[in-house]
């Protein structure tokens, strides 16, 4: 498999450490068949010789070549590795989520479900299968809005597998605005809840140009496209949505001393300590006040 001539690179950031998700190299196999043995044999102990011989044989010469692979990276440590189906099929079908492994030692620190949410920001809407008994598994998707659908016997092994499927996440963009150390924060009318000052993208926008009008609309601020830096990106349950997940791009930038004059959704705006913002915002918004205590511009 040929490298692109430019890799990106994309880090996921942490309280004490960061992941690196990139693309999958051949220089990866050793290491990436590896972790994949050790995690089926621990996440399949009821299938005969898993993690070994035959299967061990198609994942080297046969899923790794079918498959977009992304694996992730912590400490210069390959730790996971994320195949994608489907890629480029066109329309609204669902990407397939083909594998989806982690080091047993790296498991609980977040890295498969950084993977899972890299490949829905890429593609949105996402399907896998799971074997029936794999519980751990299945509570794993469950947590991150998979829903279970078919059920069919798996050819290979003769075990059940079912379906899993998430919807596409909803996509938005926040400005983060600090003063004295508590984050802006504003309501909509109607709404008892607080929101990070943003919204959603308008066709054929960028991100940086969304949040650029998002911000003239809600607040009166003529902050230009060019002026905003990328911050971080925040995974969580959208708030109301019925459990839908969210993908939110926070940004920084633009004057610190700023007079908003709230647009006609806009009910008020205020800026909240930690305690605040946990008590009256969105779910999203309380990891981002983490995320902010832990770079040390708000205080615990």
């Amino acid at each position: 498999m040929g490298l692109p001539p430019r890799p990106r690179l994309f880090t996921v950031g942490g309280m004490n450490s960061h992941t690196v998700i990139r693309r999958y190299r051949d220089a990866d196999q050793d290491a990436v068949c590896d972790l994949w043995s050790r995690a089926s044999q621990q996440a399949h102990p009821f299938i005969e010789g898993e993690g070994e011989g035959e299967r061990a044989r198609l994942l080297r010469e046969v899923y790794l070549a079918r498959a977009e692979n992304w694996v992730a990276e912590r400490d210069g440590v390959v730790t996971g590795l994320l195949g994608l189906l489907g890629v480029g099929g066109g329309g609204d079908r669902a990407v397939e989520i083909g594998g989806l492994f982690v080091a047993p030692e790296a498991q609980g620190g977040g890295i498969g479900r950084e993977l899972l949410e890299h490949a829905a920001a890429r593609y949105g809407a996402l399907t896998l299968e799971v074997f029936e008994e794999n519980a751990r598994a299945r509570r794993f998707y469950a947590h991150l809005g998979f829903t279970e659908g078919g059920r069919r016997i798996d050819d290979r092994t003769g075990h059940p597998l079912l379906t899993m499927e998430r919807e596409a996440p909803l996509r938005s963009v926040s400005w983060l605005h600090v003063r004295a150390g508590r984050l802006l924060s504003v309501r909509t009318r109607g709404n008892d809840t607080f929101y990070l000052p943003g919204g959603k993208y308008e066709p054929g926008e960028t991100a940086r140009q969304a949040l650029s009008r998002e911000l003239s609309e809600e607040l009166g601020l003529r902050i230009a496209a060019e002026e905003l830096s990328e911050a971080f990106v925040v995974h969580d349950v959208a708030h109301g949505k019925n459990g839908r997940r969210l993908h939110m791009t926070c940004f920084t930038g633009g004057p610190q001393d700023i007079e908003p004059a709230p647009g006609r959704e806009i009910a008020e705006y205020a800026w909240f300590d930690r305690a605040e913002s946990f008590e009256r915002c969105a779910p999203a918004h309380r990891q981002v006040v983490d995320r902010l205590v832990a770079q040390g511009r708000m205080t615990a």
